[in-house]
């Protein structure tokens, strides 16, 4: 046997073992599911996916053989979440064929599918930061309305920010508990929720990406996980910053919601009084180094090292600009990741806005699809979803896009 034939057998022997490993996933992920609830499915299969295990990871679809003839098997599974309204109404009962999404243009195909009747997984973060007694009662009564609102099959994780231990001033981020569907101990957690003198936002943030959104979920939850966070944003003791935490929640492909609290009148009346007066704020380090190297960068360090030697007009100008500042970034996440704000003028407005945000996840449509476009440049890329089939004028809000892998 010549060279050239032997070559030519170990291939189409190489062809056959991916063959078979290819069509063992495949037939696996075509399994009929165990229960009634809708899952995920691939298009154009003729049975719904299996129930994966939560730690079974998306099927690869695409296959590449570069110049060495070496075999690359791409897994980049993209999951969009998309909310469809028409005049103002969420438009239920739609198929993936209603669906067309594009990525830089391009026309993708829409590999997973999951309905509105899709189970979901939240991680809920409650602002305690400044908390009296009696906000705690009412973001109790809040968050326990909000998972009353929720599915039986719907997981849900609580995080909250305390004090780090008794007599500390400093702030950190409680994750009360992880994702679960068990009432008792989401009503429990809710119990024990504490406050801090600080708001570690971003830091927060950054630990819902990595330790509750950390790993790829299961197929049926694929591109249906999101943030709910109960808070003015304005952080004052993260570690990290919003450029890094929004990067790496984007990442994750959760969608990002937003009970934004106004509480800037209080904090102004606090932070106009006297430096020896009772009852007085002050804007932290951190806080004043975010707003320098922001708004100031040309002023030297110094000019903001001591709150207490601002004057009136400063205190409150620097006030109102963090505020605009974390108003944009959430703005900002929430359109970026498909999400959505919601405004409470005040904590006793949470509950009417919590609502709001279970009936929006319950109406989200989640897609999926492996990108045509297989460099692994880590660069941007733009994603639009349109709804075709669909009577009036509907309207699409949708992640709008991520950063392909890199290396």
């Amino acid at each position: 046997m010549s060279k050239s034939q032997s070559f030519a057998l170990v291939l189409a022997s190489l062809g056959l073992s991916l063959a078979m490993i290819g069509g063992a996933r495949v037939s696996s992920a075509q399994s009929p599911a165990n229960t009634q609830r809708q899952r995920p499915r691939r298009v154009n299969d003729q049975s719904p996916a299996s129930n994966a295990s939560p730690k079974a990871s998306p099927t690869p679809t695409g296959e590449e053989v570069d110049e060495g003839d070496v075999v690359r098997v791409d897994t980049q599974l993209v999951s969009v979440p998309a909310v469809v309204t028409s005049s103002g109404h969420p438009v239920p009962g739609l198929k993936a064929e209603n669906f067309q999404l594009f990525e830089n243009g391009q026309l993708q195909h829409v590999t997973t599918f999951a309905t509105t009747d899709a189970p979901f997984e939240v991680a809920l973060l409650l602002d305690t930061s400044g908390s009296t007694r009696a906000d705690v009662v009412l973001i109790r009564r809040a968050a326990n309305a909000f998972i009353d609102a929720l599915r039986p099959g719907d997981r849900i994780a609580i995080a909250a920010f305390n004090t780090r231990s008794q007599g500390s001033t400093e702030a950190t981020v409680d994750i009360l508990v992880k994702l679960t569907s068990d009432r008792r101990l989401l009503r429990q957690a809710v119990e024990n929720l504490g406050s801090s003198g600080g708001t570690p936002f971003y830091d927060a943030l950054e630990r819902i990406a990595g330790e509750i959104f950390g790993q790829a979920p299961p197929a049926e939850l694929q591109g249906r996980r999101a943030v709910v966070a109960l808070t003015d944003g304005v952080d004052s003791t993260s570690n990290t910053n919003f450029a890094t935490a929004r990067a790496k929640l984007l990442r994750t492909g959760v969608a990002c919601y937003f009970i934004q609290v106004n509480t800037e009148d209080f904090v102004e009346d606090r932070l106009l009084k006297d430096c020896e007066e009772d009852g007085r704020l002050t804007l932290s380090k951190t806080q004043l180094d975010r707003y320098r190297r922001t708004f100031a960068p040309n002023t030297p360090p110094e000019d903001y090292e001591v709150f207490c030697r601002l004057g009136q007009f400063e205190k409150m100008h620097i006030s109102r600009e963090l505020y605009n500042l974390a108003r944009r970034e959430m703005n900002d996440l929430a359109r970026a990741s498909g999400g959505k704000n919601f405004v409470a003028a005040a904590l006793a407005d949470a509950r009417a806005a919590f609502a709001q945000v279970a009936n929006e996840i319950g109406t989200q449509y989640s897609l999926g699809y492996y990108p045509t476009n297989k460099s692994r440049d880590g660069a941007y890329r733009a994603i639009k979803v349109e709804v075709k089939g669909v009577a009036g004028k509907p309207q699409v809000r949708a992640r709008e896009g991520y950063f392909a892998p890199k290396g």
